[in-house]
């Protein structure tokens, strides 16, 4: 079997999820195309231009079977995930070389919708489901050098934002329980893993019910200024008790999730007080945005208001000192207005994000927003938009990153740099990427031996210069996660 993914990193863990189905039902994984009896491809649906992505490839895909079935080796296509549940009817028929479909839940059926597709007819499943959560299928781990993972905690969304395809294609927010998700933990810092993402939709509307004597706990509280379209939900073990338990595992495991919502970080905040106090958890946050103008905030059904999301922002920086902060933006939504879009550019500024990920506004079918709103912005005014975002964002992160310089910084070494072979490069606490040069430096342990820096050491780095991007620095030497925070 050979397994392509494209979009988010749900889909990077979903696809691993599928790899370990497909393990224990006697395939095995190839990383060629011409060696695989079966091709998976792992799809969005967040936006056109991924889907696009998708077509474009079955018609590269065409060719292969062609000439897979005139040698008489049959070739079988798979769609799964996202654009599988959305578009479910049209990927079968348009694409008659698709042999079976697989929506997010569904993957646990794809050892019986292969053996259906190899009596050569068509097989589907994208039933979504109140509860799977592939909580007793342990992930087969196969990211970067294995020094960082993903760990899913949840799947599926209740916000219902009205741009947003997520709840119909991977259904209503359910939560993965907790003894499950430290099961994992535990075997990846067997493996050496030095880093772990708790990934959901809204990992802070984290619910775990599986434990019966915290079913009754009281219904949590919303941050000041927001609101929900759906009833808050008592009881369960929340999120910060998660964290809390992730962050023990391992103290020289550095722990991250995402993508939070603005609206579950209440006043009491624990979240944020853990963050704070433990050396493992980074001091970085996502808190997507979307838009800088109240009026189209509303339109989207984001639940706050422009100042309510600024306020909580103040209170973040004031709880959490040095915190980095990333977000997400959409440009030219239904009616936004050339005073929202500049509303949006004042909030980047205001806020300088050191990390952003911005789009322009694509409808999608299903959505709120397709139903009751316009998309009458035209194309052209949302990539000027978009663009006019870009820079600013760049023009802030880079001032962001430069106050940094001369400081050193605490990084997990990833691998080599792209860009040059006698570099190094890895990820700061704030997610910022760092490269230095690979040099020999001294362990901070006291041994006088010199040491190259490997994948998934620990190393301070002394910056001098900064772009919006990334960092670059000098190696000052090798240390540990604990030893580092002490020094702090």
């Amino acid at each position: 079997v050979y397994l392509e993914t494209y979009g988010c990193q749900m889909n990077v863990n979903d696809t691993e999820i599928a790899w370990a189905i497909l393990q224990k039902n006697g395939y095995t994984r190839t990383k060629e195309l011409d060696e695989a009896d079966v091709i998976l491809l792992v799809t969005c649906s967040v936006r056109e231009k991924a889907e696009q992505a998708i077509w474009n490839r079955l018609q590269h895909l065409k060719a292969l079977k062609a000439r897979r079935q005139q040698a008489r080796l049959p070739l079988r296509i798979g769609i799964l995930g996202c654009m599988a549940e959305r578009l479910k009817e049209e990927i079968l028929h348009r694409e008659k070389l698709v042999d079976i479909v697989a929506g997010p839940d569904a993957y646990r059926d794809l050892p019986r919708l292969l053996a259906v597709a190899e009596s050569g007819q068509q097989a589907a499943n994208v039933l979504l489901s109140l509860d799977e959560t592939y909580a007793d299928i342990l992930p087969v781990q196969t990211s970067a050098g294995g020094t960082t993972a993903f760990v899913s905690i949840m799947r599926g969304c209740d916000n219902m934002c009205s741009y947003c395809i997520v709840p119909f294609t991977r259904g209503r927010e359910r939560s993965r329980p907790i003894a499950s998700i430290l099961q994992e933990v535990r075997m990846l810092s067997d493996q050496g893993v030095k880093e772990v993402t708790l990934l959901g939709q809204n990992v802070n509307s984290f619910r775990d019910m599986s434990e019966v004597q915290f079913q009754s706990a009281a219904t949590p509280v919303l941050s000041r200024g927001f609101t929900t379209v759906y009833k808050a939900k008592p009881g369960g073990l929340r999120f910060a008790h998660l964290l809390d338990q992730v962050s023990r595992i391992d103290p020289e495991m550095r722990i991250r999730f995402t993508s939070p919502h603005p609206k579950d970080f209440p006043d009491e905040a624990s979240v944020l007080q853990l963050i704070q106090e433990r050396h493992n958890i980074c001091k970085q946050l996502h808190l997507p945005a979307q838009s800088g103008s109240t009026r189209v905030l509303e339109a989207m059904r984001r639940g706050y208001t422009r100042e309510a999301y600024l306020e909580l922002v103040h209170h973040v920086r004031d709880s959490i000192p040095g915190v980095s902060l990333s977000s997400d933006f959409i440009a030219g939504f239904c009616g936004e207005t050339e005073d929202d879009h500049q509303q949006t550019v004042s909030l980047l500024r205001e806020v300088r994000y050191n990390v952003g990920f911005l789009f322009a506004y694509s409808m999608r079918q299903k959505t709120r927003a397709y139903h009751r709103l316009q998309d009458n912005v035209p194309a052209d005014i949302k990539k000027r938009r978009l663009e006019e975002l870009i820079t600013v964002f760049r023009e802030e992160a880079a001032r962001a990153n430069e106050a940094m310089v001369g400081q050193s910084q605490l990084v997990l070494v990833e691998g080599p740099s792209k860009r040059s072979a006698s570099a190094l490069c890895g990820r700061n606490d704030g997610n910022i990427k760092v490269i230095f040069p690979d040099a020999e430096i001294e362990d901070a342990a006291g041994c006088k031996a010199l040491v190259r820096a490997q994948p998934g050491d620990y190393v301070l780095v002394k910056v001098t210069s900064a772009s919006s991007q990334t960092l670059k620095g000098v190696l000052l030497c090798r240390t540990t996660l604990s030893r580092s925070a002490a020094h702090h």
